[in-house]
């Protein structure tokens, strides 16, 4: 009976810290991402904010649309045929990627969509 009482009390605390993790990746402001690039090169975070612009090149397998938070403006490129307008509010899930680190200056600072959610 202990020994199961230790299992439970173990899989609760795995929840708690596992539920915590999750929540620290939550949103973000676009200035924070800018600020400290190498903070989240390559990691997956949520900004949201209002699209400034968005465009798409035919024949070309991706688009592309700046976000803007207020904090600051954001590159997106999406796979997805589907780009948000002008003025459309959106929550964007992405990896934030980068051309190059030089100096430690970042350049071509971008988000890869993963998902994105009207709002």
């Amino acid at each position: 009976m202990i020994r199961v009482k230790n299992i439970v009390w173990s899989l609760v605390i795995a929840a708690g810290a596992l539920s915590g993790a999750c929540a620290s990746m939550g949103s973000r402001s676009i200035s924070e991402v800018q600020t400290n690039p190498g903070r989240f090169a390559d990691k997956t975070v949520t900004v949201e904010g209002v699209v400034t612009t968005s465009f798409g090149i035919p024949m070309v397998p991706f688009r592309v649309y700046r976000v803007s938070d207020g904090s600051g403006e954001m590159l997106v490129i999406s796979d997805s045929s589907r780009t948000p307008g002008k003025n459309a509010r959106v929550r964007v899930r992405g990896e934030v990627e980068e051309v190059a680190l030089i100096g430690g200056r970042s350049f071509g600072l971008h988000l890869r969509e993963k998902s994105i959610k009207f709002l």
